[in-house]
């Protein structure tokens, strides 16, 4: 073996031995390193259940009050409203009072119970051919003293189940301290206690009903009014007024303060303007006075009075089945507040609402 490959073999053994001696003493910050995880948010357990679901406190749907609504059908009862009918028994405790002008321009009254229970109500006056049309969306009760058999036809056939003096009825009677046909009074109870089997359920929402006072849609973006004056006819004019302390609008005929026998003042939480047309019908009363209605399937003009506000608002009502609905300028639901509801029926035309 030559000099120059002993050479060549010395050099690598030494190489080998210098790397050896540097990894021995190498530092642990020379070592490679493992990076961190990385974090990408809070670890959420497997079985983390979702939110619950806000619980919405049932209301009674003709008034939107928070309760537990009891398990009967609503009682339209139709009132008499001429001055020797005042004042009227019951008015006071009615969940809506519809108020309508049938011929000779007298007013008459629709007033509708399922919240409360009167003990008494009246003077009960005979049906109209408007009341189908408002009352069939609550597939319920109506008590009345009598009609015209083709006014009784358009009646049975809105659904509704029809409890009469004339028929026989059991709970009305003759009050001894009025003169007829003034003098029909019933018995609320007794009514409730005759619904037959297909007239057993609650009534459905008819108004939307804010979840208070402060929501609704005429407090929240109406005009401050004090006074509500109507023209309904020339025989009808009923006015409302707004009272701060109690929170309700209170009524009068005329500038004569309006009470309930019991004398409590006529008040209502929601006054709601209805405008539409007033045709006469093919029916006739006495001396050949034509008997009207109102075309209250389509849509059309009105007003809500809430919170001494009111509100322009549309009315629709898509079939003489569904209930009417109202409506804001934005199309958004024009929701009262929680309460009683009047409802002034305006003829188009000849009626009118001045707001002051």
């Amino acid at each position: 073996m030559t000099t120059t490959r002993r050479h060549g073999r010395a050099v690598a053994a030494l190489v080998a031995t210098m790397a050896l001696a540097l990894a021995s003493c190498s530092s642990p910050q020379d070592a490679p390193q493992t990076p961190d995880p990385v974090t990408v948010g809070p670890t959420i357990a497997p079985d983390k259940a979702a939110a619950p679901v806000p619980v919405v406190p049932p209301v009674w749907p003709l008034t939107g009050v928070a309760g537990e609504p009891a398990a009967r059908p609503s009682l339209a009862v139709k009132i008499e409203n001429t001055a020797v009918a005042r004042p009227q028994t019951g008015l006071e405790q009615a969940d809506v009072v519809w108020e309508t002008i049938v011929e000779f321009d007298v007013s008459r009254l629709i007033a509708v119970y399922h919240s409360q229970v009167p003990g008494e109500v009246g003077p009960i006056r005979s049906v109209r051919p408007m009341d189908p049309v408002i009352l069939a969306p609550l597939h319920g009760l109506l008590a009345f003293s009598g009609g015209q058999p083709g006014i009784l036809d358009l009646v049975a056939a809105s659904g509704v189940q029809m409890i009469s003096h004339d028929a026989g009825a059991p709970g009305m009677y003759r009050a001894r301290d009025r003169a007829a046909p003034h003098n029909v009074y019933g018995t609320p109870t007794t009514f409730w206690g005759v619904a037959d089997a297909a007239h057993q359920a609650p009534p459905g929402e008819q108004f939307t009903f804010a979840r208070s006072a402060d929501r609704a849609a005429a407090v929240v973006g109406g005009t401050p009014a004090g006074t509500l004056a109507f023209r309904l006819s020339p025989a009808s004019s009923p006015t409302w007024s707004w009272d701060a302390g109690t929170g309700t609008w209170l009524r009068s005929e005329g500038s004569t303060p309006a009470t309930a026998r019991s004398g409590a003042r006529l008040s209502a939480v929601n006054v709601v303007s209805i405008t539409a047309d007033h045709p006469a019908t093919g029916f006739g009363a006495q001396g050949g006075a034509a008997v009207p209605t109102y075309s209250l399937v389509g849509s059309g003009d009105g007003v809500v009075a809430s919170g001494g506000k009111t509100i322009p608002v549309r009315w629709q009502k898509d079939s003489q089945d569904a209930p009417m609905r109202l409506f804001t300028a934005t199309g958004a639901p024009a929701d009262l507040a929680p309460g009683n509801t009047w409802v002034e029926l305006v003829p188009a035309g000849t009626g009118s609402l001045t707001v002051s």
